[in-house]
């Protein structure tokens, strides 16, 4: 028994993960404004406060979009098309106010150690301060915003990648020998 109880603590150990804040995933359209004031609030503060999150930005209004889209508004029980839509974890928002800044906050925080709370709550003090002096010095933290790509889209640059990197190497090889040829041609004149 002491050996079993041993083995799930090592085992509990190893595939322990620290708990972060989650992740967002903000599915919007470039011409509703209640998207770019949602944009504006993850991009402007939310980054900062939350050293760890996350977020995703899927345009709505790209054809490729819309299967991830209509995924997320199936997963939520939405029956309308209206953004943004905003997926924090297993929790799901419609539209944006600044009412809902608490709740989106409460969101992310859900899953967090209390560690992890104190150091939000510490940034959030030093935002208030000084903000322009807090993100110049955390200005990485823009990187935490990303634009979804559809797996498609993927495979299609990375074919493409391999492409280029197979036209390289042709031309690498072309270069050899011809260089090759060159030589011996050049060692035939020396003769």
């Amino acid at each position: 028994m002491k050996k079993l109880s041993f083995l799930m603590a090592f085992f509990s150990l190893i595939f322990m993960k620290t708990t972060f804040a989650a992740d967002i995933t903000l599915y919007y359209s470039p011409y509703c404004p209640h998207c770019h004031h949602a944009q504006d609030f993850f991009s402007n503060e939310m980054i900062y406060e939350y050293p760890h999150l996350r977020i995703i930005q899927v345009n709505v209004m790209e054809e490729n979009n819309l299967p991830v889209f209509k995924n997320a508004l199936s997963k939520c029980k939405y029956d309308n098309g209206g953004v943004p839509v905003i997926v924090v974890g297993d929790k799901c928002f419609q539209g944006y106010a600044e009412f809902m800044k608490k709740e989106l906050r409460d969101a992310v925080e859900k899953d967090m150690s209390e560690d992890d709370k104190r150091i939000v709550a510490e940034n959030k003090k030093a935002l208030e301060k000084d903000s322009v002096a807090f993100k110049k010095k955390h200005e990485q933290r823009k990187n935490a915003i990303s634009e979804y790509i559809p797996k498609d889209e993927i495979d299609k640059t990375e074919k493409k990648n391999d492409m280029n990197s197979a036209n390289y190497l042709y031309v690498l090889l072309v270069a050899l020998i011809a260089v090759l040829g060159f030589v011996l041609l050049r060692k035939d004149k020396k003769k």
